[in-house]
């Protein structure tokens, strides 16, 4: 199933972007080639949250950067 998709065919399409997102998969509705939209799971938009709280966290990501440095070793 295609990933991107314009909003006549997001309409026509939403059940199976639905399933898709339900399999992990990330649908983008454009309109004039631009994106205006995502369909994705809930479980997919919380690990992005939580993604975004850890990269916005400068103490998070000084013990990521700590630890990575010491693997390089």
């Amino acid at each position: 199933m295609k990933n991107t998709y314009t909003i006549k065919e997001a309409q026509r399409n939403i059940a199976g972007m639905v399933r898709s997102a339900e399999r992990g998969n990330l649908a983008t509705i454009t309109r004039h080639q631009k994106p205006v939209a995502y369909v994705l799971s809930p479980q997919r938009l919380s690990e992005l949250l939580e993604t975004m709280e850890i990269l916005a966290d400068p103490e998070a990501m000084k013990s990521i950067r700590a630890a990575e440095a010491g693997r390089g070793r």
